[in-house]
């Protein structure tokens, strides 16, 4: 009796840490492509990367191998966590960050929005995952709210077409690791200690491409600069990261429909930092994403 009591008291309470762990990601992720905005005014796309990089990878890794005494990784995870990294940080937010320079804070969190559509199809076409009408219904609302939201952004919004182009494959990169992950079997490696090897790894990959284009008169090390560069490290590529890998543990499908929250999120960012136009429109978009990821999280 006891058992059955704790297994059906568990499902709820589980599902309750999935949807605060969901909501908190789709706040912190999406406020990269604002601080990274700021970044940007003060140095150089590869600068920010590298900084950005070296300190959540030392920081993760301090807590997981220094604090919790996590063991280190082994033989063929070395391999994994290279080709994560690479994935997920040298392409992904190396590609990101120039991408930015070509386009508008609220576009690169729109862009995000493009994941759960790009992991749907992923996982069906290559591994036989059925899509079914309630995640397709899902899909429908929840890209139809981030559109709806974008609708004002979109028409004052500034990027070109370098900038949109790049937007694309990073995203594409982005699902491909998103993927890799959820597949892989890591053999009880802590969470923290995947996040923080493959964020130190992709950072390593990108420093002989950072040293190559460094310009020194191009960066000025300020507070503004450093600030930018702690708020990507800690809540994002620590905070947001530990979330999301927690998320794809779960369920990498319905993981990724927290993405399309990610925009709404960062137009509201955008506009208290950026000074980026808001709208109703943002809060019709809101409702309608709201009804589809209430859809596919309720899903059995």
């Amino acid at each position: 009796m006891a058992t059955q009591e704790s297994q059906s008291k568990n499902p709820p309470s589980k599902a309750c840490l999935l949807f605060g762990a969901g909501l908190l990601f789709a706040i912190l992720w999406p406020s990269a492509a604002t601080a990274t905005k700021i970044g940007l005014q003060y140095a150089q796309p590869f600068v920010i990367c590298i900084a950005r990089f070296f300190a959540a990878g030392f920081f993760m890794l301090a807590i997981t191998h220094g604090v919790l005494r996590n063991r280190l990784p082994q033989k063929h995870e070395w391999k994994q966590l290279s080709i994560y990294g690479l994935l997920n940080i040298t392409i992904y937010l190396g590609l990101y960050v120039i991408a930015m320079e070509q386009a508008s804070a609220g576009l690169g969190s729109l862009a995000v929005a493009t994941n759960p559509v790009f992991i749907s199809l992923i996982t069906a076409f290559l591994f036989g995952h059925t899509i079914q009408a309630i995640t397709i219904l899902s899909l429908l609302l929840c890209a139809g709210g981030v559109l709806l939201a974008a609708y004002p952004l979109l028409q004052q919004s500034t990027a070109t077409p370098l900038g949109i182009i790049l937007l694309m494959v990073c995203m594409l990169v982005y699902s491909a690791g998103t993927i890799y992950f959820s597949k892989k079997k890591w053999q009880g490696l802590h969470i923290l200690t995947i996040n923080g090897w493959q964020t130190l790894l992709g950072g390593i990959f990108l420093l002989p491409l950072a040293l190559a284009t460094y310009k020194p008169e191009q960066n000025n090390y300020n507070i503004p600069f450093a600030a930018s560069v702690l708020w990507l490290a800690i809540p994002v590529s620590f905070i947001a990261v530990q979330l999301w890998l927690y998320l794809l543990k779960d369920n990498v499908v319905k993981a990724s429909f927290w993405l399309f929250l990610c925009p709404v999120s960062g137009f509201v960012i955008a506009n208290v930092m950026m000074n980026e136009a808001i709208s109703g429109y943002t809060i019709g978009g809101m409702a309608l994403v709201i009804a589809g990821l209430y859809l596919v999280q309720s899903r059995k």
